[in-house]
């Protein structure tokens, strides 16, 4: 992605918090690998309370998650008025949440349709560490590459996201 413009400090500290989204989204997936790496749930702990600030119910099933996710869309990713860098790395954590989303959907069908089968918790432990360790990284790349004030490049994820803050 080509640099449109000197990135200040303040821009890149924005960007980088935007991704706390999907780190506290996939935090849940981790749980077998906290079982048998106790130092992670420590390094985890601070993502797991924002977890459940943001699990939070305000009415029925909205959840602080979900204004945030929404307020995130509306005010920064359609907001002209931001910076690009910003806006580009709001949608690209709000698609990593998207993806958070989808694999705990599927998950939870996969549980109703083979919930009885003997090997079940292992495709599960499967699938939720691959997550966990998959949006994990994309997060260390993403506010790395913030910091760095340069554009993080995911496949499909970036592209996606350049199409919608044009």
């Amino acid at each position: 992605m080509v640099r449109r413009s000197s990135v200040s400090y303040l821009d890149r500290l924005y960007a980088s918090l935007t991704y706390l989204l999907p780190i506290a989204a996939v935090v849940i997936f981790g749980a077998f690998l906290f079982i048998q790496f106790p130092p992670l749930l420590i390094i985890f702990l601070p993502v797991i309370k924002l977890n459940q600030i943001l699990s939070i119910s305000i009415i029925d099933f909205i959840s602080i998650r979900f204004v945030t996710w929404f307020c995130v869309f509306i005010f920064v990713v359609r907001s002209y008025k931001v910076n690009h860098f910003t806006r580009f790395n709001a949608m690209q954590a709000l698609l990593l949440d998207i993806v958070v989303a989808l694999v705990g959907a599927i998950a939870e069908l996969l549980s109703v349709i083979l919930g009885k089968v003997a090997f079940f918790p292992f495709v599960l432990q499967i699938i939720a560490s691959v997550t966990f360790l998959g949006i994990t990284a994309a997060f260390a790349y993403s506010v790395f590459q913030c910091i760095r004030g340069k554009y993080a490049e995911m496949p499909v994820i970036s592209d996606v996201a350049y199409y919608q803050v044009r």
